[in-house]
């Protein structure tokens, strides 16, 4: 029990690095004040630019790769078997997320999980992350939506990993619990875009 509490803190602690207020801060402005309010990548891309949105998205994105490859690791070195280290990666997944929306530095006023949650995906399955990335693209191509996008690709990750799980036997059922509470995490968290969308308030991105 003691490496579970120990990867829960870690992702956890990991996660809430909030990258985008401290990009803010960098710029000299507080991003929870501008555009949609949110410290996530998206926000700061639209408010600050490409000079600070990209790098919060790498940095988020690295926080869910990195808690989930620890949490591997450390679940290998305690003598786990392969279903205790996939046990440990789960945790770390879900945590990294939780730690990004629910940041502790914040008062739990975080982002909206996406670019970890894309990181956690890769670190935990990267071809079903690989074709929600391209999911992703692809909405966002032809709807302009960053949120709804994001929606479209959260319900995509469950069902791919399923189809593979199904026709490949390739993942654990633990990954495909996971993959939906990681779904159900960011759909909760775009339920006021959601709102947006189906009242047409909600900011498309356009091209330049």
């Amino acid at each position: 029990m003691f490496t579970p509490a120990v990867v829960t803190l870690i992702s956890y602690l990991l996660g809430s690095l909030p990258a985008g207020y401290l990009a803010g801060c960098i710029a000299g402005v507080d991003i929870r004040q501008l555009g949609s309010g949110n410290i996530g990548a998206t926000n700061v891309l639209r408010v600050l630019g490409k000079r600070f949105g990209y790098p919060v998205f790498l940095f988020d994105f690295g926080k869910g790769f990195g808690a989930v490859h620890l949490a591997l690791l450390l679940g290998r070195r305690s003598g786990g078997d392969a279903n205790f280290v996939d046990f440990c990666a789960a945790i770390a997944a879900i945590f990294a997320v939780i730690g990004h929306t629910f940041p502790v530095w914040l008062r739990f006023k975080g982002g909206k999980g996406v670019a970890t949650s894309i990181g956690v995906l890769f670190g935990l399955a990267p071809i079903p992350a690989l074709i929600v990335s391209g999911v992703w693209l692809l909405t966002f191509e032809i709807i302009r939506y960053v949120s709804l996008a994001s929606v479209v690709a959260a319900l995509a990750f469950p069902a791919t990993v399923a189809v593979m799980r199904f026709f490949e036997q390739r993942y654990s059922w633990v990954l495909f619990y996971v993959s939906l509470c990681l779904a159900g995490l960011v759909i909760a968290r775009h339920r006021s875009n959601l709102v947006r969308l189906l009242h047409g308030t909600e900011p498309r991105f356009r091209r330049k």
